[in-house]
């Protein structure tokens, strides 16, 4: 192990203990010394070190700044600076700049018990991993509007965090410790900060790294429509972490900003108003479309995302890098939200695939000093669903393009109650609906999965449907397959629906012994004529010998607060459209099957033995 990863990985490590009791948060920090000697803390013109005060890191040296939002309302930004300590003046540095709600003085997403006032130590495994001062970098955390030493009201990616967004590129571009190079680091929300920062086009801003970010702010809400049950419970986590108090020894100015909400509660109140509108093509939700505001951006990004991950999910993931032009660079694999250096608790890496600091160190390198990688590394590393990794050129690969014609059939739209009754009739145990989560969580503690299938639920559905009775939901079934294929990009199914009420898609990968995952699924409200509804992106392989199952259905598991109509809705003319990629070319790249991976499996397998078969998959013909 190179030297400059140990402390990264020990803490990646201990913070992995922490995943069995909820979402992984990212490292752990140290724990506050209540004997430790009063702490130093700085100011624009007094900078502060390691040893003036622990919570900076060592070799680098703490400034704190303010400046305007590029809005013009008034709007006052706070920037921790964290420079090389020995850097001398006149002398330059690019900057690698992160832009979040996550970075107050007292704690990420509450009090986390510190004595005293210092830098956030959110990317400390970042820091240290990449050695970021001793490689010759500034690491600079500006807090969003609202939060940490922030003005103004927080904004939920709207227009104006992405104003504070460019106008914290512009203020590290300007700085004269700054080269006027800028990359950005974050996960999930800073990460989605730096898909915004692409979408914004800004000359100084050379790279993106962004880990297991949202792609469109509304699906982090609803799915078409339908509220998924953070819809309430999301805007108060923020409204919480907006209001969290300043420390006692941190400057005066930062301590007015920070007690902002106090003078001003409109602001909570305007932000809880946003999540309720539920219209995906109201002016609210368009300006936050990320996926849509890409097209055409060219700023060069390296980005993660777990396909089966529970918290921000892998919706319009494709549209977006379809809309960017520039080069990419991407880790695509079948883990939860966590960061590419995270370990579990027997310290397998999360991600499975070694060398997360050194490639971003590299990509960095390369964009904002322009020096050629020692290594030369794969555009995109890709793990499918069986743990083996894959490099390729870009994503997703496309070999064959399908329309398959699912035909239609009929379904009640009554939350499952059907489905759970012909269980209990049958003689097994019917499981309830399952339990909504309370709900009220931000993008670093949702969940750590979502509730589970519950087995012999999709059986009993498949048995009614063959003895000709309308129940909560019917299937469709594929011939074996001849050979393997995967299942890659944006899957959709287009239909026509006869009632008011919700959809609910999932598709299956059927083994020959009855046993099947459910790999992907989507849920929307009916619309009036022929409508498309597009699934979670994935990367799925198919087994020959397996079957694909498509249900089509009511709203029977999962999290969504969705209010069943009560109707019996008729499908007719559904059409599946599916992406495909053959395994056989599959160039071999270094990885490890993902721990999360096998949780999955363990939780979203049931028995549900293919039923009679009414289309093909077709296969694939090898380059």
């Amino acid at each position: 192990m190179k030297r400059r990863h140990a402390a990264a990985w020990a803490a990646s490590a201990l913070a992995a203990v922490l995943a069995a009791t909820g979402a992984l948060a990212g490292p752990a920090t140290a724990a506050p010394d209540a004997t430790a000697p009063k702490a130093r803390t700085a100011t624009a013109t007094d900078p502060v070190t390691h040893e003036e005060n622990d919570r900076v890191p060592e070799g680098a040296r703490w400034t704190q700044h303010y400046f305007p939002s590029a809005d013009d309302s008034g709007t006052e930004l706070h920037a921790d600076v964290l420079l090389p300590e020995g850097l001398e003046r006149g002398e330059e540095v690019p900057v690698i700049l992160s832009v979040g709600p996550y970075f107050a003085h007292a704690g990420a997403t509450g009090d986390e018990g510190w004595s005293h006032a210092g830098p956030s130590s959110r990317f400390l495994d970042f820091i240290e991993g990449a050695d970021v001062f001793a490689e010759g970098y500034a690491f600079v955390m500006v807090d969003l509007r609202g939060f940490g030493g922030s003005t103004g009201c927080l904004d939920w990616a709207g227009p104006g965090e992405q104003a504070d967004v460019e106008a914290a590129i512009d203020w590290a571009a300007s700085r004269p410790w700054s080269t006027g190079a800028v990359g950005m680091y974050g996960k999930s929300y800073d990460g989605v900060t730096g898909l915004i920062g692409n979408n914004l086009d800004q000359r100084a801003l050379k790279a993106v790294v962004s880990q297991e970010p949202v792609w469109d702010m509304y699906q982090y809400i609803y799915s078409n429509g339908v509220p998924r049950p953070n819809v309430t419970g999301t805007a108060n986590a923020y409204n919480s972490i907006a209001t969290l108090p300043p420390m006692a020894d941190d400057d005066p100015r930062y301590r007015a900003n920070a007690r902002w909400e106090e003078t001003h509660p409109e602001c909570l109140t305007e932000n809880a108003a946003g999540y309720r509108i539920s219209d995906q093509r109201s002016e609210h939700w368009k300006a936050r479309d990320l996926a849509r505001l890409a097209k055409g951006s060219d700023t060069p990004l390296f980005v993660t995302q777990g396909f089966i991950e529970p918290n921000t999910k892998p919706e319009e993931m494709e549209e977006y890098l379809l809309g960017h032009r520039g080069p990419e660079r991407g880790w695509l694999g079948q883990w939860d939200h966590v960061r590419g250096g995270d370990r579990v608790p027997d310290g397998r890496l999360a991600m499975g695939r070694e060398g997360w600091y050194d490639e971003t160190l590299a990509f960095f390198d390369e964009y904002l000093k322009g020096e050629r990688p020692d290594v030369r590394y794969p555009r995109y590393a890709m793990e499918d669903n069986t743990g083996d990794w894959r490099a390729q050129r870009t994503w997703p690969v496309v070999e064959r393009r399908a329309g398959i014609r699912l035909g239609g059939g009929s379904y009640v739209d009554d939350g499952g109650a059907a489905a759970r009754a012909d269980l209990t009739a049958s003689g097994r145990a019917a499981p309830g609906k399952p339990a909504q989560p309370p709900g009220k969580w931000d993008m670093e503690n949702a969940p750590a999965a979502e509730p589970a299938a519950p087995n012999g639920l999709a059986a009993e559905a498949a048995r009614a449907q063959r003895a000709g009775e309308v129940t909560s939901s019917f299937f469709v079934w594929s011939e074996p397959l001849r050979q393997d294929v995967r299942v890659t990009g944006t899957p959709r199914v287009s239909l026509n629906a006869g009632g008011a009420g919700n959809v609910m898609i999932k598709m299956y990968d059927v083994a020959p012994d009855g046993t099947a995952v459910m790999f992907d699924e989507q849920v929307s409200l009916l619309k009036r004529g022929r409508f498309t509804v597009d699934l979670k992106a994935t990367d799925w392989r198919l087994a020959a010998g397996h079957v694909l199952a498509v249900e089509i259905g009511t709203i029977q598991t999962g999290s969504w607060r969705d209010t069943p109509s009560g109707e019996t809705i008729r499908v007719r003319g559904a059409t599946l459209h599916l992406a495909l990629d053959g395994p056989a070319d599959d160039v071999p790249t270094g990885g490890a099957r993902s721990p999360y991976l096998d949780s999955y499996l363990d939780r979203y397998t049931v028995d549900l033995p293919a039923g009679p078969p009414s289309f093909t998959v077709p296969g694939v013909r090898h380059r």
